[in-house]
């Protein structure tokens, strides 16, 4: 089966427009095509038209997204009534237990990062993995870490992503794999970043599926409902005055 393959996470400055030509140069040249640098806070039009036009020069395909880091629960949804309309993806870091029970039960979040290297901020447990599952909020897991890390703190990641991810499966979380990187060095071919997660549990299958249709349905799935024809999950306007 041919996939189409997606890094939903280079992490990269939106105002270098060099440096950015030549990542996504490069991920299109390693077989991407979706991918997605990420905003903070806010759309900033003149940035991201220059990253579609950068995308598109090289032919991919290029997904607007917020990554936020909210403090509390009321920060959360103040920040998802102000810009769930904006972004085709909407990804929360959970950095403490109140935002990530939160985030995992509110439909307007698509991803759950938990990027702590501390096992005791790690917040993807039973009762989160549930919420998500509920709420189809998908888990991402950025790869760089284990790129980078070496000896007992690489160890004990793989520990917590093993324990969470297999977690993720037994609720039907779905799974993200992405890079989580900003330099052309650490750009892996996707069945490599797809190799990396036999490490945490994945069969070749899920690892496969995590970097191509797993993300692939969820950037889908949000650009219908972003849609003007768009009126409720699986209503839309075909013509004028009517709908299917």
């Amino acid at each position: 089966m041919k996939r189409a393959f997606c890094d939903l996470h280079l992490r990269a400055n939106p105002k270098d427009v060099q440096a950015i030509q030549q990542l996504v140069n490069k991920v299109a040249l390693f077989g991407y095509r979706m991918i997605s640098i990420p905003f903070t806070n806010r759309l900033n039009e003149p940035e991201l038209s220059q990253l579609k036009a950068a995308s598109s020069q090289a032919g991919v395909d290029f997904v607007s997204r917020a990554d936020y880091h909210p403090a509390t629960e009321n920060d959360l949804k103040h920040f998802l009534r102000k810009f769930r309309r904006r972004f085709e993806i909407i990804c929360i870091s959970c950095d403490n237990k109140e935002v990530a029970r939160q985030a995992a039960k509110d439909r307007r979040v698509d991803l759950l990062n938990f990027s702590s290297l501390d096992f005791r901020k790690r917040f993807f447990d039973r009762a989160e993995a549930e919420l998500a599952s509920s709420c189809l909020a998908g888990m991402e897991v950025d790869v760089k870490p284990l790129m980078v890390m070496e000896g007992p703190a690489r160890v004990r990641l793989l520990m917590s992503l093993r324990r969470e991810v297999a977690l993720a499966q037994e609720f039907h979380v779905p799974l993200v794999l992405s890079s989580g990187v900003g330099e052309g060095r650490l750009v892996r071919y996707p069945r490599d970043l797809a190799s990396i997660a036999y490490l945490f549990g994945l069969d070749e299958a899920s690892a496969l599926d995590a970097v191509s249709t797993t993300p692939a349905a969820i950037v889908k799935r949000n650009r219908e409902k972003l849609s003007n024809r768009f009126v409720a999950p699986g209503i839309t306007i075909v013509k004028e005055g009517k709908t299917q």
